[in-house]
């Protein structure tokens, strides 16, 4: 059985199609990048496998059962502007991402679980590389190191996905690159399912085990709202040719950005 089965998902609202007939399994481990033109629907899919959006038609499964239509911990999500509470320090950031998800009546761990999830949440900081900024506040962290936080804020309870909008493009090249090596240890390290959108091909075709472009595949100039997108390619990384590359290109008019190697 898949890890994730997407059998003919529709979003609509009202008269605006946002997605169509959106079909595809996934594995467990697998990384998949999304790409395509704004509007097609990209962050929407992800707000629905996060659980915070419902599928007007269709299934989405999780293990063969319906993806809970509310976050849980068993899906993390990483934004592109830095979603950590700025009164907060970095280590009580991560300590509180396992209170709201376990602790849904008092908010608050005490005692030893209190000290066992801060060891936990302290191990994970080292992990993306900010065990020397556990007592300061994001307000004294770079851009990259608040998004290693959110990074953070999602791993350390363990998910079974990871969703990633974006979470990049706010970052200059240089960050972009160091954060592009942070992910991918820490995916190869985890074995966690990664979703990531990116606006950038080049970083979808060089992070990702597989890529989904999310288009439109028939348009009525009279009705623009008419029609949804649908994933109208998808890749296995591993066996892209030149010409395949060429054409994602020329159609989805996507900037290609920084190719980091």
């Amino acid at each position: 059985m898949s890890l994730l089965s997407v059998k003919e998902i529709w979003k609509e609202y009202g008269d605006n199609v946002i997605l169509e007939r959106v079909n595809a399994e996934v594995e467990t481990g697998e990384f998949i990048t999304i790409v395509g033109a704004s509007g097609r629907g990209k962050t929407t899919f992800l707000k629905m496998l996060l659980g915070t959006e419902r599928p007007s038609r269709g299934q989405l499964l999780l293990d063969g059962k319906p993806i809970a239509h509310e976050p849980g911990p068993d899906r993390g999500i990483v934004f592109q502007r830095y979603s950590v509470f700025p009164h907060l320090t970095v280590l009580e950031n991560v300590v509180i991402s396992v209170e709201l998800m376990r602790c849904k009546f008092s908010g608050m761990l005490w005692g030893e679980k209190r000290k066992a999830e801060e060891k936990a949440a302290k191990q994970i900081l080292e992990q993306v590389g900010l065990q020397h900024a556990l007592m300061k506040y994001p307000f004294e962290l770079s851009g990259g190191m608040q998004q290693r936080l959110a990074i953070a804020q999602s791993l350390v309870n363990k998910p079974r996905v990871l969703l990633l909008d974006e979470p990049f493009g706010a970052l200059d090249p240089g960050i972009r690159k160091d954060m592009h090596a942070l992910i991918l240890r820490l995916w190869k390290e985890t074995g966690t399912t990664i979703f990531m959108v990116t606006h950038d091909i080049r970083e979808g075709f060089y992070l990702g085990t597989r890529l989904w472009v999310f288009d439109k595949h028939r348009m009525d100039p009279h009705a623009p709202n008419a029609f949804g997108a649908k994933i109208t390619f998808d890749i296995p990384l591993g066996h892209c040719d030149d010409s395949t590359y060429s054409e994602i290109v020329t159609n989805i008019k996507l900037p290609l950005g920084e190719h980091s190697e």
